[in-house]
């Protein structure tokens, strides 16, 4: 579970589709090393890594290793569980599944900015990650989307059959 407390309530959803940027990875924003942008990156294991993407959306990370080891994985969907109203409102539209079907959807929907970047999402607070006790379902597997460098690396996870993902249906059998 993604869950973002916000003054005018709770918004949350299961998170149904991520990519994985290991150590090494060319496509990921750490293979170049430490800057001011990506240092986030280089926390411990769970921290929010998030930026600007082509200048139009906020896309969120989460750091995957041990403090100064850059790596993460993008988070790119949830399916709407909790604050429906708010993240219809934060995103100007009503269609269920179009709220937070794609990295900068998501951010959208749950106000996620560069003031959450940093922050630990394993402790209460604005951003938290949570479980509901639920079963993940079954788990598919497939290359990235949207990256040119090392673009056929499986490392896309996602559940299967879920209306929530995003890309082309391709890539979600």
């Amino acid at each position: 579970m993604l869950v973002r407390t916000l003054a005018e309530g709770i918004a949350s959803g299961r998170i149904v589709e991520t990519e994985a940027y290991g150590i090494g990875d060319p496509a990921g924003h750490a293979y170049r090393g430490i800057t001011p942008r990506n240092r986030a990156l280089f926390l411990e294991r769970g921290h929010a890594y998030v930026y600007l993407a082509y200048g139009t959306s906020f896309m969120l990370n989460v750091s995957s290793e041990t403090i100064g080891v850059g790596a993460g994985v993008l988070i790119r969907a949830i399916e709407p569980t909790d604050g429906v109203a708010i993240m219809e409102r934060n995103r100007g539209v009503t269609r269920l599944r179009d709220l937070a079907r794609g990295p900068g959807r998501l951010c959208e929907a749950l106000e996620i900015d560069r003031r959450l970047n940093g922050i630990d999402l394993c402790q209460d607070g604005p951003l938290w990650l949570g479980c509901d006790g639920e079963a993940p379902g079954e788990i598919a597997q497939s290359k990235r989307i949207g990256i040119t460098r090392a673009a056929d690396s499986p490392m896309r996870f996602y559940a299967r059959n879920n209306r929530f993902v995003s890309g082309p249906k391709a890539l979600n059998k």
